[in-house]
């Protein structure tokens, strides 16, 4: 937008000394104003370190949920029972980790391969450059992959290899169950947040990212028109409506 009519912004995160994420000065509100008022769970395929930068306006959230559901965070420590949980299923059901990892980096080439990641040892990531990514690389792993309960997609610069039994909806309704029910709320704007606009009573998906770029939608989610940091002023004043 231009710069005059641009939102004033408040930094939430900072990485090796600089700051790199933002809500607007409105949101910012908006998310205090929520906290108070309902069960807030941030929600998130980063890492605990990496959802440790964030610092969100509010009192601290007694539920977050990290790595795309892998652990469930209660006051700030990762829950051991639903942490083994996971597990159980991932074995049960999937490949091994170190099987699908080792697939991944011998059939990328370092043309535009920048580098390759572990989250938790529960899933794998590539950082690529996009522009000489081969096209059809992504759906070929993503063939291998189905047939070993393994998912891949292409978010922005990363190529992700997830376990199909790992998602942010199962741990959602987890959170659900432990506060008694009641009206689920959610919004997200990547592939692996489809599961969890699928898993709440009300879903919102903003007009970027992965999901916008498919047209993606389903019942009971809400198409915003609003991109980048107005759509998560947006959402928030969704969130606050709805209640």
């Amino acid at each position: 937008m231009p710069d005059p009519v641009a939102p004033r912004l408040l930094c939430v995160e900072v990485y090796e000394g600089r700051p790199l994420s933002y809500v607007t000065e409105d949101a910012a509100g908006m998310l205090a104003e929520l906290a108070r008022r309902a069960v807030f769970v941030p929600t998130t395929t980063r890492t605990r370190e990496q959802y440790g930068r964030i610092r969100l306006p509010g009192p601290a959230p007694e539920y977050a949920i990290c790595a795309n559901g892998g652990h469930l965070l209660v006051d700030g420590v990762s829950d051991p029972q639903w942490r083994a949980g996971v597990q159980a299923r991932l074995d049960a059901e999937c490949a091994p980790l170190g099987e699908v990892r080792e697939r991944m980096v011998a059939a990328a080439d370092a043309a535009w391969l920048l580098k390759e990641r572990v989250a938790e040892d529960l899933f794998a990531y590539l950082v690529v450059d996009r522009a000489k990514l081969p096209e059809g690389w992504v759906k070929e792993l993503g063939e291998w992959a189905d047939g070993l309960g393994w998912t891949v997609s292409l978010q922005g610069r990363k190529v992700y290899a997830v376990p199909k039994p790992l998602t942010k909806g199962a741990a959602v309704r987890e959170v659900v169950r432990r506060v008694g029910g009641g009206l689920a709320l959610g919004a997200g704007d990547s592939l692996l947040d489809a599961d969890l606009l699928t898993a709440v009573d009300r879903g919102w998906r903003p007009g970027h990212g992965e999901l916008a770029d498919e047209g993606w939608t389903a019942p009971g989610v809400t198409v915003l028109a609003e991109r980048g940091v107005l759509a998560g002023e947006a959402v928030v004043r969704a969130f606050l409506g709805a209640l």
